[in-house]
């Protein structure tokens, strides 16, 4: 197990939360804030946790297992459990949906790809909902997950946030985290950091995609659709069909992903800019999976996965991705085949030309962002 710093990963990227805490009303910054400042206090846990082993949560080999906990508007984790695999519903919408978003990306990774469950031997899958008051986030802490209930109790005019078990790929891109954590190991920082964040989105989407029994061309691309309440004017957080068109609004700022590489955003916040150069590697594979048409978890997300699984290293970086893709799908599908150029093609319109062998990548350089927005310099825990 790498021992390098392995960050929380939360759904809604920190340059948000900046943007409400400069633009939003007194409550609203409040609320932003206090999201910080948890993020802030598991980023540290887990830097304390690096070295040991990824999971404690026990194992049940061969089979889907899930539990779900209440932690009741508080901190401690896990919780009370509400609801174990097989038992009925609940009644609560954010049990039920964890349950069921748990269930699906379990089944797109066992039926799909022939993956036993996050880790590929059977780790349950535990997940606590009603984190905190008023928690404006979703994440996968190394172990499980955790869902906050957003700004539910903010007055109507001042709410922003759903709560975060609704959107059904936000809980396949948090759980895949998870792969991630047990494959390739991308490093939290610049471009391997974006390709982790971006691998999120492909599986999140693909989770949605196949739950909803849609092809390609029928998908909407968007991550956390109905995540935001009404009054927001933006679709949700990231679209992988037209990274930097998601949202646009007076409290949350501008989408700021980039589509192609000459728009890159060299930043010295959000761990090296992870939550806004992955539009590049994210609009790649929505290229690829559009020229492939059909399922895209049949063919383009097969190849994203055995390279995930297979071939990315710690450090790998955008290039070394496009190289390993295009690889894949030779072996896979064949050198020279309609697969292989789709990846080539999918890359292509990013504005990254697929060679040989991968280069040697280099020591990320970014920063990490503290809880109001400042920086420091990236830390390794050897």
């Amino acid at each position: 197990m790498s021992t390098d710093f392995h960050p929380i990963q939360c759904i809604v990227p920190p340059h948000m939360l900046r943007e409400i805490v400069e633009r939003g009303s007194p409550a609203q910054r409040d609320w932003a804030i206090r999201t910080l400042r948890i993020s802030e206090q598991f980023r540290g846990q887990r830097q304390a946790l690096t070295g040991l082993p990824v999971a404690a949560a026990p194992t049940v080999i061969g089979a889907k297992h899930r539990i779900i906990y209440n932690a009741e508007f508080g901190s401690t984790l896990p919780g009370k459990q509400v609801r174990a695999e097989g038992e009925p519903p609940t009644g609560d919408p954010a049990v039920d949906e964890a349950y069921d978003g748990s269930g699906v990306t379990y089944d797109l990774y066992q039926d799909v790809y022939g993956r036993n469950s996050i880790d590929g031997n059977g780790l349950r899958l535990d997940s606590t909902v009603h984190y905190q008051k008023g928690y404006d986030n979703a994440f996968w802490n190394g172990q499980q997950m955790v869902y906050g209930d957003g700004d539910e109790d903010l007055p109507p005019a001042d709410r922003l946030f759903n709560r975060f078990t609704i959107a059904i790929d936000i809980i396949g891109h948090e759980l895949t985290h998870g792969v991630t954590q047990y494959e390739a190991k991308l490093i939290y920082w610049d471009q391997p950091g974006a390709l982790n964040e971006s691998m999120s989105d492909v599986f999140g989407s693909l989770v949605k995609q196949i739950k909803l029994g849609q092809s390609a061309n029928e998908a909407d691309w968007i991550i956390g659709q109905g995540l935001f309440t009404a009054r927001v004017n933006g679709q949700g957080i990231r679209s992988m069909k037209a990274p930097g068109t998601a949202y646009d609004d007076p409290v949350l700022g501008k989408d700021p992903q980039p589509a192609h590489m000459k728009d890159y955003k060299n930043v010295s916040y959000d761990n090296g800019g992870v939550h806004i150069n992955l539009g590049i590697p994210n609009h790649a594979f929505y290229t690829t999976a559009m020229e492939l048409g059909g399922r895209a978890w049949e063919k383009a997300g097969r190849i994203w996965y055995v390279t995930l699984r297979d071939k990315l290293q710690d450090r790998s970086d955008f290039q070394a991705a496009a190289n390993f893709t295009h690889q894949t799908a030779g072996e896979l599908f064949g050198a020279g085949s309609l697969e292989q150029q789709a990846v080539r093609n999918g890359w292509a319109a990013v504005g990254i030309t697929v060679d040989g062998a991968p280069p040697p990548t280099q020591p990320p350089k970014g920063c990490v962002p503290t809880a109001l927005g400042l920086t420091r310099p990236p830390e390794r825990v050897k």
